[in-house]
């Protein structure tokens, strides 16, 4: 009786032999033979010989069965810690047997065991158990992750595609998971008002706190704990990704960091893009660049300081003022908006190829006129709207010092029809809502200010400063398009009801093989600037601009 007690344990935990075929039961949730193979074992014995003997190529798509016996091969190895035979049933042998021995040597991962759920087409799913152990600590870890199959080019032999993130979705390629005594202190991060900013009551904030951490954590005076991190490789790194806390194994101490950010406005944003997808929102402090609120929808990556977007329309501001300055436009002066408009080959045209006949400019900017843009395009030089974006709005200068990570903008150097698209924000311009909520900071300030969520006054750092202000006209006339647009323009809708000294713009931005364009807003009221964009959602001014009108309401 006790024998076959203790035969029937082993077949709990190891893989059964059927026919000479192993069919892998993990965690008791495996792939039953029949699954895997759709037919006895015999059968496929006999296929394999005939195929060896034939020698072809297999190709074509994959059939389940090969998907989930490539699936069983690989996962199979993994949990029993056969790292070669593992890295084996992979398309890049070597950097699959790199991050597996590191997930044991390394990370300190014992006692795995993965749980393949339901293939869908050359997909597997599946859920991974362990434990986490540093010299007397141990704390169990619990994740899901997903595998997709390929046929090898040589032989079509079905592969699992390799990919860092098999062994955790948060690993991208040259990363690595290292279980230890961070080499960062935790740190307590506070609102301006010192509150604790925590993910739980800003889901927002993740990357943001990573960032803090990351940059402040040996200065703030804590003590470091022990955990399991993602520790970013190159590719990462170069992409200004943070490193990641997967498992506290024990409690650091933590230092304290003060920020700019707003508890009311910061949780007003989180509420406002909670409602639709792929949202993101900034709101900044014109006379200080004080960054008082980001949120996104989507927490895996912080495109409110970090995103490199077209801006479309939004980038007329700084277009205008280019234009102004250069006696080719003037607010209240007749200016032409053609339905459509042709340079460096390309014909260009106004949303529904509507055109404003006899017009004013400020009629163009208020209803977002391409063409009265494009039109200009022959008069000027191929960088003047680079040199305008960075003189005086601050933009693309790579040296913003904000406390986290930021992309600061991009606008190119670009000729011909490239240069003429980025003057209505596609061609190369690339922003995110902190850059477009700056933008507007800027003109309500008249001057560009840094924005920062970290006082400089705590580390000693510089702010990025831009070379020249426009002139008093320019300025004038600025404010003055965008208090129009506010008022009467696409953004008046969006603007309905927000009190005060007022000024928006919209935009919508074209992307390759979206259905919807991007919506973009950004808008100032007071003391206060903000900018957003929800991707793949149609016009700014009813998918962004709501969002950013009702922050602009909230911080009054």
């Amino acid at each position: 009786m006790g024998r076959r007690k203790r035969v029937a344990e082993r077949r709990k935990t190891n893989p059964a032999v059927l026919g000479g075929m192993i069919a892998v039961v993990i965690g008791g949730a495996g792939f039953g033979v029949y699954a895997l193979y759709g037919g006895g074992a015999a059968a496929d014995t006999q296929s394999s010989s005939a195929e060896q003997r034939a020698k072809k190529v297999r190709s074509g798509p994959l059939s389940g069965k090969e998907v989930t016996s490539a699936a069983e091969a690989f996962l199979t190895a993994w949990q029993k810690g056969d790292v070669a035979k593992a890295a084996a049933a992979t398309d890049d042998s070597a950097a699959a047997k790199a991050l597996l021995t590191g997930y044991a040597k390394d990370a300190r991962i014992k006692d795995v065991t993965l749980s393949p759920g339901a293939r869908a087409g050359d997909k597997v799913p599946f859920s991974v158990k362990g434990t986490v152990s540093y010299k007397k600590t141990s704390k169990p870890l619990t994740y899901d992750s997903a595998l997709t199959v390929v046929r090898r080019a040589e032989d079509g032999k079905p592969l699992v595609k390799w990919q860092s993130s098999v062994v955790h979705p948060e690993l991208k390629d040259g990363d690595r998971l290292v279980t230890g005594a961070s080499g960062t202190p935790p740190v307590k991060a506070l609102d301006r008002d010192g509150g604790e900013l925590t993910v739980k009551a800003y889901p927002s904030l993740g990357s943001v706190l990573d960032g803090l951490r990351e940059k402040y954590g040996e200065k703030a005076g804590g003590t470091a704990g022990v955990e399991l991190q993602v520790v970013r490789g190159k590719e990462s790194q170069k992409a200004e990704l943070s490193d990641k806390t997967l498992l506290e194994l024990s409690k650091g101490t933590p230092g304290t960091v003060k920020t700019t950010l707003s508890p009311s406005l910061q949780a007003a944003a989180e509420q406002q893009v909670a409602a639709k997808e792929k949202a993101s929102v900034v709101v900044l402090r014109p006379s200080t660049g004080e960054i008082l609120a980001a949120a996104n929808s989507s927490h895996g990556f912080n495109t409110a300081f970090q995103g490199s977007l077209a801006p479309g329309s939004t980038m007329k501001v700084v277009t205008s003022s280019l234009l102004i300055e250069k006696g080719l436009a003037s607010a209240d002066k007749a200016h032409p908006c053609p339905k459509y408009f042709t340079y460096g080959h390309w014909k260009f045209q106004n949303d529904d190829k509507f055109e404003i006949k006899g017009g004013t400019f400020k009629a163009s900017f208020a209803r977002s006129c391409n063409t009265a843009f494009i039109s200009q395009a022959p008069e000027l030089e191929d960088d003047s709207l680079t040199k305008q974006a960075q003189q005086v709005f601050g933009l693309s200068l790579d040296n913003w010092s904000v406390g986290v990570p930021t992309f600061d903008g991009a606008v190119p150097v670009q000729s011909q029809a490239q240069m003429a698209a980025e003057l209505i924000g596609q061609g190369g311009v690339r922003m995110n809502p902190l850059n477009m909520a700056s933008v507007s900071a800027t003109v309500k300030q008249g001057v560009f200010k840094q924005p920062y969520l970290v006082s400089p006054e705590v580390d000693g750092r510089s702010l990025a400063k831009a070379s020249r202000t426009m002139s008093a006209s320019t300025l004038g006339q600025l404010r003055d398009l965008m208090a129009y647009t506010a008022k009467y323009g696409t953004a008046a809708e969006a603007m309905a009801g927000v009190p005060g000294d007022v000024g928006a713009k919209t935009g919508s931005a074209e992307v390759d093989n979206q259905k919807k364009p991007n919506g973009w807003f950004t808008a100032y009221r007071g003391d206060l600037a903000a900018a957003g964009v929800v991707q793949s959602a149609g016009h700014g001014g009813s998918t962004a601009g709501p969002i950013v009108a009702a922050l602009l309401k909230a911080g009054g």
